[in-house]
């Protein structure tokens, strides 16, 4: 399978809190681990409503559904430049799984560091994650782990998708 981004999200805390630090060479002060979690949470939690009542609710067209090989429907994908963080979205979602306090404002990039890492090196939110949460590795089982995009993984007990998410709401 190769080297992949491993993200855990049962570990993961806040990312101002754990201060993971980014080496996007591109913009110095870049925290690609949110544009990662961002991505993520539309990939896993996000219905994929057929009729999208999000995206036509958006005033200025910052959300999207964009093909993925891993989905039939599509994934989530919000516009950095056009969004103005309204809500509209979140209060349109008929199974409330857009929460606007989950998507920040500054527009982040993550390249997952490809090309950048000498053999045996591992990105720098790796090294400088406090919480166990992101690890870079050669994988050879799937078990637990979903791959949502290419490169990147996530530790999701079960293997299922929103379900595991849900089930954690519902005991809450």
């Amino acid at each position: 399978m190769g080297a992949k981004l491993i993200i855990d999200l049962a570990k993961c805390k806040l990312q101002e809190e754990s201060k993971v630090q980014c080496s996007y060479k591109h913009h110095p002060g870049n925290n690609g681990i949110d544009s990662l979690l961002e991505m993520i949470r539309f990939a896993l939690i996000c219905r994929r409503c057929e009729s999208a009542p999000c995206i036509a609710a958006c005033p200025r067209d910052a959300l999207e559904k964009v093909p993925s090989e891993r989905n039939d429907a599509g994934i989530l994908k919000r516009a950095n430049m056009l969004c103005t963080g309204c809500g509209t979205c979140a209060i349109a979602c008929p199974f409330g799984t857009i929460y606007t306090d989950l998507i920040p404002f500054p527009s982040s990039v993550c390249d997952v560091c490809q090309g950048r890492l000498e053999p045996g090196e591992k990105p720098l939110c790796v090294e400088t994650c406090t919480d166990g949460s992101i690890d870079y590795q050669d994988l050879t089982a799937q078990g637990d782990l979903v791959e949502v995009f290419d490169g990147i993984v996530v530790r999701v007990s079960g293997g299922g998708l929103w379900e595991p998410f849900l089930r954690e709401k519902a005991k809450k």
